[in-house]
């Protein structure tokens, strides 16, 4: 649910029927389906759900899938359903509250963690279940397994939450910064659903609001202030509501994960793609190692897995090995439904078929074509290896601006490089309704972006784990945000992104990570840290290691507008002038978490 007109179209992706086949057309040989079957909430509320059940008589473990997008068709564009089934599994699909068939308000995720424990609890109940219950789903689905986990449904056995998070502080805002992807995901996965049900004007259906996204929709992605934006008053009052709460407010203690593990006892697989939303790795792999961690440890006892792959948000990347634009190998494809439902044999079935006994972390390393396995996260044998930026005896040069990126720290005692930064003209995402990577060489042609990088590599280096960046900054504003953009650059001069947007960037006044903002004064140097640049690519002998750093990347993220005030209530931007110290008291430096036993990738002539 990330970039901006991606995360639209990527929670879409899991509803869409093939071409000619309608809802009505589910083959319902090898089960009974029943339709909109009635399930009571404990406040009296009736969701609605279709039931899809082997044809034999009997009891039969339950699969539950809640969905925001309209059950409707799951079953008849979602295979693993058809699979779930012939496997002896019913299988639930249910339209959460206010949504399509269901009755009540909608209010996002909000309401999913009781509903998801009623619903659990009611499939437990029936006549046709053997109170067995697992769960499934990816996005907003992933999502709501994790908010009904938490409620501790005493039937759950087993959740496979995919490509979700395990904090608002990396969902609804990430470092800081809010996440103004939510404006196109409201837009297109959630506002026409619910003008149709109160009836009022604007786009009613998904088509409608794709055909007004290039004119109505993407207006509101740069609409100042963020809490006056009218698109979605009377329709999603809940967006502003989030806008009015902070990042590391107490008040968004109901959808983090983080402080709750010890509530989860059902057996967990953790799924994401390392080009996935940012809050996918992010939450795949926190929420693995604190389940592990409240187990003591033991991922064994914890009974959780995690895989991440190369792949971006969705379901449809994970069967090829074209990922954007870069061939990530035939090891990247993976059969996603034989995947979780092996994790719901074992765990929901009883059944012993070694998922227990294999690897409980299973990494793709980017590059490499190659899966990596361990026992916990971060992987052991992981080592630190140090990179330090320092500047460039040439300057600029027709506005492009060239650094180093060095493994010997810096011995100058003064050293910076500078840019400017404007809000109203900010950097922005060539490839912004491009999900994955691509090359992005191009940022380096503009005057508001650094570029520091290595000499070509003498020898290959594997990165696995969270980059960090600890960039000293200083400027003449109260406020600006910090982007370091991590970059595989080939000796053609292509230069992958590693990652999707979001984990890369931090705003400066929320360095501190609480709720408060701590304004910067005019000329002091702050050192500001970004902890989670999630990734895992070899970079082969011969490629560089880049970094762009800047203020801004529109339209994922929203603008800081240098003013001292936050987005949601100004409008009135400034420029801002940024420096970047790179000496030896002010050493700025990327910290590599590199596999062991290489002897540290040191480029040529270092």
């Amino acid at each position: 649910m990330r970039m901006t007109f991606r995360r639209g179209l990527a929670c879409l992706s899991l509803v869409l029927l093939p071409p000619g086949l309608l809802p009505a057309q589910v083959d319902t040989s090898i089960g009974v389906l029943e339709r909109n079957v009635a399930v009571p909430m404990r406040d009296g509320v009736i969701l609605r759900a279709d039931l899809w059940r082997p044809a034999d008589t009997g009891r039969f473990p339950v699969l539950v899938y809640r969905t925001p997008y309209n059950k409707a068709p799951v079953f008849a564009s979602y295979g693993m359903f058809r699979k779930a089934v012939e496997r002896g599994y019913a299988v639930v699909a249910q339209d959460v509250r206010g949504r399509y068939a269901s009755d009540g308000e909608y209010l996002a995720y909000q309401q999913e963690g009781k509903d998801g424990f009623d619903t659990i609890e009611w499939a437990a109940r029936q006549p046709w279940s053997d109170g067995r219950i697992g769960t499934v789903g990816l996005s907003y689905p992933g999502a709501v397994q994790w908010l009904a986990a938490i409620e501790q449904p005493p039937h759950l056995l087993a959740m496979a939450p995919a490509m979700t998070f395990a904090s608002p502080t990396h969902f609804w805002y990430t470092g800081g910064v809010w996440d103004n992807s939510w404006v196109s995901w409201v837009w297109h996965n959630i506002a026409p659903d619910l003008r149709r049900r109160r009836n009022l004007p604007g786009p009613r259906t998904a088509r409608e609001a794709r055909e007004l996204w290039p004119t109505e929709g993407r207006a509101m992605q740069d609409y100042l202030p963020l809490g006056k934006m009218p698109a979605f008053k009377g329709v999603a009052d809940w967006y502003y509501e989030w806008l009015a709460h902070s990042p590391w407010d107490p008040w968004w203690d109901w959808a983090e994960l983080t402080n709750k593990y010890d509530r989860v006892t059902a057996a967990v697989l953790n799924l994401s793609g390392w080009h996935d939303e940012a809050y996918g790795p992010a939450g795949s792999t926190t929420n693995f190692a604190g389940l592990v961690r409240t187990r003591g440890g033991d991922a064994g006892k914890a009974r959780t897995h995690l895989v991440v792959g190369p792949w971006n948000h969705g379901i449809g990347p994970m069967s090829r090995n074209l990922i954007g634009d870069r061939d990530m190998g035939p090891a990247a494809v993976i059969d996603y439904d034989e995947l979780v439902l092996r994790w719901m044999d074992r765990w929901v079935k009883g059944l012993d078929n070694g998922v227990d006994r294999e690897p409980p972390v299973r990494v793709y390393a980017m590059g490499s074509g190659a899966w990596r396995t361990g026992d916990s996260w971060p992987l052991a044998g992981v080592r630190a290896d140090t990179l330090f930026l320092s500047g460039s005896a040439g300057g600029r040069t027709g506005g492009r601006f060239f650094g180093h990126l060095r493994f010997s720290a810096p011995t100058a005692s003064s050293g910076s490089s500078a840019f400017v930064s404007d809000p109203a003209n900010p950097v922005r995402d060539p490839h912004a309704e491009q999900a994955g990577p691509h090359d992005y060489r191009s940022l380096s042609e503009r005057e508001d972006v650094l570029v520091f990088e290595t000499e070509p590599l003498a020898e290959d280096l594997e990165v696995i784990g969270a980059v960090q960046a600890e960039i000293y900054l200083s400027t003449d504003q109260p406020d600006t945000d910090l982007w370091v953009k991590l970059l595989d650059v080939a000796p053609d001069g292509t230069a992958f992104n590693l990652m999707s947007p979001g984990l890369d960037v931090i705003r400066a006044s929320y360095r501190g990570k609480t709720r408060h903002r701590d304004l910067l004064k005019k000329g002091e140097v702050y050192q500001l840290e970004l902890s989670s640049l999630l990734t895992a690519n070899r970079f082969l002998k011969g490629h560089r290691i880049r970094i762009a750093v800047m203020a801004s990347f529109a339209p994922h993220m929203s603008r800081n507008l240098h003013n001292g005030l936050l987005e949601m209530v100004s409008e009135d931007g400034r420029k801002a002038r940024i420096t970047i110290h790179h000496s030896s008291r002010y050493s700025s430096r990327l910290v590599l978490p590199v596999l062991g036993g290489q002897a540290g990738g040191r480029a040529s002539g270092q």
